[in-house]
């Protein structure tokens, strides 16, 4: 099954980190994602180029509604031409499967906005 089509789980007290190995395999199918540690705690970003900023924000409320249906929020920068959607698990302080399941979701939006 591809990230994107996987639903985001409910974390709990039990719930873990992905492991660096789990990490480095989902991020091969987000060629475009990088991990950036930001204050110790590593991140999923992507910047995203749109023509007009009206099409950016048309992306940032994708990637906004997406985010509330599944439970799972991201950092959302939004200039002229341009988005950056960082993810991570403030729960755990880091990356799980979450991020980068919503990660691939964010691709479809983008593909889906660029027409």
């Amino acid at each position: 099954m591809a990230l994107a089509d996987e639903q985001c789980v409910e974390l709990n007290a039990q719930s873990t980190l992905a492991t660096a190995n789990d990490a480095a395999a989902m991020l091969a199918d987000l060629p475009e994602w990088s991990v950036a540690n930001e204050g110790g705690i590593d991140q999923l970003v992507r910047a995203f180029r749109f023509e007009t900023f009206a099409r950016a924000l048309a992306f940032t409320n994708a990637v906004g509604e997406a985010a509330e249906a599944q439970g799972h929020h991201p950092r959302i920068v939004t200039e002229y031409g341009r988005v950056t959607v960082s993810w991570w698990t403030h729960f755990l302080g880091g990356l799980h499967r979450n991020d980068f399941i919503m990660a691939a979701r964010t691709d479809a939006l983008a593909r889906e906005i660029r027409g």
